[in-house]
């Protein structure tokens, strides 16, 4: 049986800090395997496919006694679609497709049907109706037509198809007018000469910094942190490799670590999440970044190891989400893998990963689970879907949420956060569950627990956030209505099957940035985003301050991971200590003018604890 390890107490002392954090000694060890640059486990490699899944799953608990202190195509196109002018009045239950609108139209778009009229004696009648069609603009008419010229961006994705029709859509609908040019072609230097880093446009790093600026102000923690930069650099001589959602919120997370001593260099996790002017701005400060929003499949390997083929450059920590970073190390540059001297993971798959390769006995690095940490699930997984789900739906689709019919895949704490959000705009969910505690949960929260295929035929927008594979299968897209929401709120794009629908017999429609109609031959169509990826940070934004409670465990962790004396931390994978949890929780209890009570003495030694915490077990999740 596979054991879970504990972090040990902290190299590095953070008692200049802000928070209730003492000093304390505490244990930490684990077993170790061989490590031998041999194949990567199968399993692990099966998942590399397609860039990576999250937030919503539970990973292993831990137990042990807590320590007193934290341890510092072939598919077919048609025409694109008409004028918004000619999509209104969208009816979820009709059997034939309407104009090509994503979701429903607003009210009140139409003219009357007809005049009343009132006579002397009170009567109202109806005058006689005039029936006015609706007149559609050509169908043929183009505009927002796709580039031609896409260059190394035709490359077919593991999941494309070899039609000569066949092209990534990710190529496509980006946010930049020179969509024709990959960054990959493109000569950019910064301000200071620099050119080694690949975005979209660096001009934009203008309006990217004012987008870091804005965010420094919810990320109260980790600005904590940044102050201590200007005496002791607990990360000086760190060479950190990191690939992650690049947004303005891990814009903060970068100069953090950067003020703190680290070197970085930077790639995507998600094709579609980075925020161009974001990247920009980066690469002005001096960061190598390799990401630019709508990379395709061969862009993504191609970032990922630009920014760890470097010559003369070796790392030596590790920040994935996702896992791709590092199944990509470990896979092409075992010699490197090796001298790495920790990992630190924030995702449910990118951890489940490091996991099969400790049960392999090829985990030769030890790795901090971040996914698992108390800040990440309650805050991050929960806080930050219940807000963004909403978010995501209504920028691509624009739909009314009171009394639509909505199946969340999973109960997690991401499926907890969607399904309290779309209950609040009078949806009616029903919740799928593998989990009879997850199960029971829903029930009581007053969910109906179904299966999917009991409702796959009435609901009107199907969520999955299970952090599994082929949750939503072919069977399923076939048996759904006209004109059903299809997306994923987990990590990664594996939870719906949407290589299947890659076939002759199905016509793929962009509408607008991250939606497609699907279209079958006898008319009904589906609306997928973000073609099966994660939707909220593919299609709108996250809020900052959550994310701040997770960017603040991550920066703890590598300080922690680099600053370990050698043999604290085995070839293992460890949880966060609850003493670091409820550290970087009291960081961010000032924004909010909160007041922690305090246990007296006798209090204390009642409930057997140090009054200073820990106050939870570190089993505790």
């Amino acid at each position: 049986m596979m054991s879970v390890r504990v972090a040990a107490p902290p190299a590095v002392e953070l008692k200049d800090l802000p928070g209730p954090l003492d000093k304390a000694a505490g244990g930490g060890g684990g077993s170790s395997g061989p490590c031998a640059p041999s194949a990567p486990n199968p399993a692990a490699a099966a998942v590399a496919a397609a860039p990576s899944p999250p937030p919503g799953e539970p990973g292993p608990a831990a137990g042990g006694a807590a320590p007193k202190a934290p341890q510092a195509s072939a598919m077919k196109r048609s025409d694109p679609p008409p004028p918004a002018s000619a999509q209104a009045h969208h009816h979820h239950h009709q059997q034939h497709p309407p104009p090509r609108l994503a979701g429903d139209a607003g009210g009140g778009a139409g003219g009357p049907l007809g005049e009343a009229l009132v006579s002397p004696d009170g009567t109202v009648t109806e005058a006689p109706r005039t029936v006015k069609k609706i007149q559609f603009a050509d169908q043929k008419q183009e505009f927002n037509k796709r580039p031609t010229k896409i260059g190394r961006r035709s490359l077919s994705r593991s999941i494309s198809q070899s039609s000569t029709d066949s092209y990534s859509s990710a190529a496509s609908y980006t946010d930049s007018s020179d969509d024709e040019t990959s960054p990959r072609d493109k000569q950019q230097k910064n301000s200071k000469g620099s050119s080694d880093f690949c975005v979209k446009n660096i001009k934009q790093a203008e309006f990217g910094r004012r987008e870091i600026e804005i965010a420094e102000q919810e990320m109260p923690a980790l600005m904590a942190l940044r102050k201590r930069a200007q005496g002791e650099k607990p990360l000086a001589g760190a060479k950190i490799v990191g690939c992650t959602h690049i947004t303005a919120q891990t814009a903060v997370l970068m100069e953090t670590l950067g003020a703190l001593g680290a070197q970085c260099r930077w790639a995507a996790c998600n094709i579609y999440s980075t925020l161009n002017e974001v990247a920009a701005a980066l690469a002005e400060s001096g960061f190598p970044v390799f990401a630019w929003k709508g990379e395709s499949e061969d862009d993504f390997w191609w970032c990922i190891d630009r920014c760890v083929n470097v010559e003369g450059w070796q790392p030596n920590m590790i920040l994935d989400d996702g896992g791709d970073l590092t199944h990509w190390i470990y896979k092409k540059y075992p010699n490197m893998f090796k001298k790495i001297k920790g990992i630190v993971e924030e995702s449910v798959t990118g951890v489940h990963r490091l996991y099969q390769l400790s049960k392999a006995g090829k985990l030769c690095v030890p790795a901090m689970n971040v996914n698992d940490s108390v800040t990440k699930q309650k805050f991050d997984n929960l806080y930050c879907c219940r807000e963004s789900i909403l978010d995501g739906l209504k920028r691509t689709t624009d739909m009314m949420f009171g009394g639509k019919q909505v199946v969340v895949c999973g109960y997690g704490e991401v499926g907890k956060g969607c399904c309290a959000a779309l209950k609040a705009m009078g949806s009616i969910v029903y919740v799928t569950e593998i989990d009879p505690i997850c199960a029971l949960q829903a029930c009581m929260d007053g969910f109906r627990l179904v299966k999917l295929n009991e409702v796959i035929r009435q609901v009107d927008i199907v969520i999955t956030c299970t952090g599994n594979k082929n949750v939503v299968t072919r069977e399923h897209l076939d048996r759904m209505k006209n004109s059903c929401i299809v997306c994923n709120m987990g990590h990664s794009n594996t939870e719906i099957d949407v290589a299947s629908l890659r076939t002759p017999e199905l016509t793929w429609e962009r509408v607008r940035s991250q939606v497609d109609h699907v279209i079958w031959p006898d008319g009904k169509r589906i609306v997928l985003l973000a073609e099966g990826r994660l939707l909220n940070l593919s299609c709108s934004t996250v809020p900052t301050f959550v994310l701040s409670i997770t960017a603040t465990t991550q920066a703890l962790a590598l300080i922690e991971l680099y600053n370990a004396p050698e043999g604290r931390y085995k070839q293992d994978v460890y949880l966060l200590p609850k003493k670091m949890d409820e550290y970087v929780a009291s960081l961010h209890l000032p924004t909010f003018d909160a007041h922690l009570t305090e246990l007296t003495d006798e209090q204390a030694k009642y409930l057997g604890l140090n009054k200073n915490g820990p106050f939870k077990p570190n089993y505790y999740r």
